[in-house]
């Protein structure tokens, strides 16, 4: 979630106008003027100097340029001030090649190069040992793609990873998401910054007090809003607290499973709406209050490498059930957040301190089958900082021949 999402999702989506508010949207009746004027890109309120160390030598040894600053902000003409606009970014289908879909089931290549591969549960995460994301080969590549799918979340410690190869593995693993709004690594529009010391600058209010519903300190699946979301997304954490700064993950598939047969018959086959962090100006009536660009998706949708059943709800980023009576909706939504929020035997939770000082840690996790939350429990006491890829994949859908992962692998549901 950006800096400036993060801070918009501590606000309610209709709350009243207030001063300030209500006068910059009466400009925006101007059309003479374009409010962009007032929004700055490039390297405005540069942090540079409060980089940490081993950032900053991440970016020194592979010739990321700070001379200008950091981070760098999207091109002024390319932000968005109306709905219309964020929409139109990418309002249409984009081809997508599902990488793990032909690759070898038994990994042989990937596991061959690892010292050792350890699953952290039994059925979502898993540590690869002794490897480099910078050295993989493509078919490498394709059996990681095909092990994310499957357990969900992938972790590599002690990673010496040039940024560059960090967006070039994106855009193999599908159309990177550069954002019109969100603070990036200079010269690389796709590698998205994740530092709360600089969200907090800029507004986000989070302290002890503070933290569930604050940023990504709460339950949510990246960018559900977009036409075809992200599914490998990589958080690479090049500084990270000597204590604490976890981030845990739920697995869709396995919530799934959690449901009656009756609750999933209900289901499969039903949409619901999600929602834009960002919200923007309706350009027909800029008075009414900001809106955030909608899509619908399928509920449960089918993985196309594995081909299982998986749970698409977010509480952050979910707003109702198509075709249902809103009081009905929020019913069912509320117990669907449940499962992924209080079955601790379908998450796992990480620390991502590496073993060798200087290196940092990567995770790359399926967003289409996934939630995540990221734990302040470091209070900001020790600088936590990384930079996340997104990679868009297919525009989601249900195939009712699809089986749940408990299904498919002929695990009892008792």
């Amino acid at each position: 979630m950006s800096p400036s999402a993060a801070v918009a999702a501590q606000n309610k989506q209709d709350a009243p106008l207030n001063l300030d508010e209500l006068v910059t949207k009466i400009s925006l009746l101007n059309t003479s003027k374009d409010p962009r004027s007032t929004v700055k890109g490039g390297f405005a309120d540069s942090w540079v100097e409060a980089l940490p160390e081993t950032t900053r030598g991440r970016y020194e040894k592979y010739g990321i340029d700070l001379s200008k600053g950091y981070p760098q902000r999207p091109p002024t003409e390319n932000i968005p001030i109306f709905v219309d606009e964020a929409f139109a970014i990418r309002e249409k289908e984009q081809p997508f090649v599902e990488r793990g879909k032909n690759a070898d089931p038994e990994k042989k290549a990937l596991f061959g190069a690892a010292k050792e591969v350890k699953n952290l549960t039994k059925h979502i995460g898993t540590e690869i040992v002794g490897l480099q994301l910078n050295d993989l080969n493509d078919k490498q590549r394709d059996e990681l793609a095909l092990l994310i799918a499957e357990r969900v979340v992938v972790f590599f410690r002690d990673q010496d990873l040039d940024p560059k190869v960090q967006a070039e593995l994106g855009a193999y693993y599908g159309n990177v998401e550069y954002h019109p709004q969100q603070v990036h690594v200079p010269g690389l529009p796709g590698a998205t910054v994740i530092w709360q010391d600089l969200f907090r600058h800029l507004g986000l209010k989070i302290g002890f007090k503070n933290t569930v519903k604050a940023g990504t300190s709460q339950w949510h699946t990246d960018l559900t809003h977009e036409l075809q979301p992200p599914g490998i997304t990589h958080l690479h954490n090049d500084a990270i607290p000597d204590v604490g700064g976890d981030t845990v993950w739920a697995s869709g598939y396995a919530a799934y499973d959690k449901l009656s047969p009756a609750l999933q018959q209900f289901l499969d086959g039903k949409k619901a709406v999600y929602f834009s962090a960002h919200s923007y100006v309706d350009r027909e009536n800029p008075l009414k209050g900001r809106k955030h660009v909608e899509r619908e998706h399928p509920i449960i949708r089918t993985h196309p490498a594995t081909g299982w059943k998986s749970l698409f709800v977010n509480r952050a980023m979910t707003s109702r059930i198509v075709g249902l009576e809103p009081e009905e909706s929020k019913v069912i939504l509320e117990y669907l957040y449940s499962i992924f929020e209080k079955n601790l035997d379908i998450q796992v939770r990480f620390n991502w301190k590496p073993t060798k000082p200087g290196l940092g840690t990567s995770a790359l996790w399926d967003n289409r089958v996934s939630q995540h939350f990221a734990v302040w429990d470091h209070e900001g006491k020790e600088p936590r900082h990384g930079v996340r890829v997104s990679s868009l994949a297919e525009v989601p859908y249900f195939d009712p021949n699809s089986k749940s992962q408990r299904e498919a692998l002929g695990l009892s549901l008792d």
